[in-house]
């Protein structure tokens, strides 16, 4: 039963995103914000087909951390639902994408009209200050920049080097950083089909802001934040399953 339920969310998934990527594309010559609306949509549909199919609940934590002005977003990356929860909770945003997802037909059209900023993760420098230079200018129109630091889908219980670019950024444009950290690989394995049900808790931590600090200190203590996080989401489900154990 469980595989089934999963296989039906994977084809609400795949149907609504070439349904949604052509709408998003039939409406390139419509304002940035209108085309941004209908990925909202998009993004309410998944999170009802995964409670729906799933049974994956999710809560939102920390709304009340989201500053008035635009920011940078740093988020841990292990599933799809973390990127469509943005979608629907945060402000209007764009992202830091390999380029190589705007290559993808249909998909990567419509996810090239919401202005990605799409680099290629062998560039080293060259992507930090590409990060950089789009970055400035998505956020003076008001748009805030998501980057998942570890620049690659993670299992919930580890972690790696985040990148510094979204530091770098924060630091230049003179905007805080909105740490994010959630159990959905918990319930949503890497590189599984089955999805367990349960309940993701999605939390926004506060504001981060960059002050004088180099980028290299700020991300040492977004990602301790982020990680700690992780670790007290994660411990708590496991104590509890202990419990009832």
């Amino acid at each position: 039963m469980l595989l089934l339920r999963s296989l039906a969310f994977q084809a609400y998934f795949f149907a609504s995103v070439v349904v949604f990527a052509f709408l998003v594309i039939a409406a390139w010559v419509l304002p940035y914000p209108v085309r941004y609306e209908i990925a909202r949509v998009w993004g309410r549909g998944m999170l009802w087909a995964g409670r729906f199919f799933c049974g994956l609940d999710y809560s939102i934590e920390g709304l009340e951390h989201l500053p008035d002005g635009p920011a940078v977003v740093l988020s841990k990356h292990s599933t799809v639902f973390e990127t469509y929860a943005q979608l629907v909770y945060l402000p209007r945003q764009t992202w830091v994408v390999k380029r190589e997802l705007s290559w993808v037909p249909v998909f990567g059209w419509g996810l090239a009209t919401l202005k990605p900023i799409a680099i290629d993760r062998k560039a080293g420098g060259t992507a930090v200050a590409q990060v950089i230079r789009q970055g400035k200018e998505r956020l003076a129109e008001g748009t805030w920049v998501t980057i998942f630091p570890e620049g690659t889908r993670m299992p919930p219980d580890e972690t790696r080097r985040y990148g510094i670019s979204g530091a770098a950024l924060a630091h230049e444009a003179g905007v805080p950083i909105v740490p994010i950290a959630h159990n959905a690989g918990e319930f949503w394995p890497r590189r599984s089909l089955i999805k367990r049900p349960g309940l993701i808790r999605f939390v926004i931590g506060p504001p981060i802001e960059p002050g004088e600090r180099s980028p290299k200190q700020t991300n040492a203590i977004v990602q301790a934040w982020i990680e700690g996080k992780m670790a007290e989401i994660c411990g708590e489900r496991a104590g509890n399953a202990r419990e009832m154990a």
